[in-house]
């Protein structure tokens, strides 16, 4: 069998599965402050880069459902006249982030190095079953891990945030749509998805 690449180049106008987890499997998250603020850094490198479809933020690692908006993939040269591509604006939204990041939870634990790995996992979604199947194994994570009793009432994922009523960049509209409407989306996260019909997309 060949082995899944998880280090694909991340091109613009696709869905992609991102994941990442703490180095040496550490926390990232310890406190609800944390969760807020590591939201708050996403939104800020984010989303001028990308759409978000799904998340989930779970204490050592996390899962995103992403779509990459339009964006050049120019070469530059150096001064001995070699070309190369420039640095992906999506990666590199992705590096800030987590430097940033870093760098509180570095203070606030009086820890050193890295924090998260390194590089971050991705795999393209390629179609609307896969789309639908990826939003319910990143809802269903928490429980998954033994983190919850009932992934419906874990605060730090998309899963509630999609069908409130409430002003957000999430594309919650666009979601609800890929289960035809809002009765459907909880349908479908009250069923066992077989394992098959995720294995091209998950990342664990």
């Amino acid at each position: 069998m060949t082995p899944i690449n998880y280090r694909i180049r991340i091109e613009p106008d696709k869905f992609y599965h991102i994941w990442n987890r703490g180095n040496n499997r550490e926390n990232l998250f310890y406190t609800s402050a944390n969760y807020e603020y590591f939201l708050r850094l996403y939104a800020e490198f984010l989303d001028p880069v990308a759409e978000t479809y799904a998340f989930c933020l779970l204490p050592n690692h996390f899962h995103l459902l992403i779509r990459t908006k339009a964006f050049a993939q120019s070469l530059e040269v150096s001064p001995t006249g070699e070309t190369s591509r420039k640095a992906n604006p999506v990666s590199l939204a992705f590096q800030r982030l987590f430097t940033a990041y870093s760098q509180a939870i570095n203070i606030q634990q009086h820890r050193t190095g890295s924090l998260f790995q390194k590089p971050f996992k991705r795999l393209e979604v390629k179609s609307a079953k896969q789309l639908a199947n990826l939003v319910h194994y990143i809802h269903t994570n928490p429980q998954r891990h033994g983190i919850t009793d009932d992934f419906r009432q874990y605060p730090w994922s998309s899963y509630e945030r999609i069908i409130i009523a409430r002003p957000s960049k999430l594309k919650k509209e666009e979601v609800l749509a890929w289960f035809k409407n809002k009765e459907n989306y909880l349908d479908y996260h009250t069923r066992t998805i077989n394992p098959d019909e995720l294995k091209e997309t998950i990342i664990e």
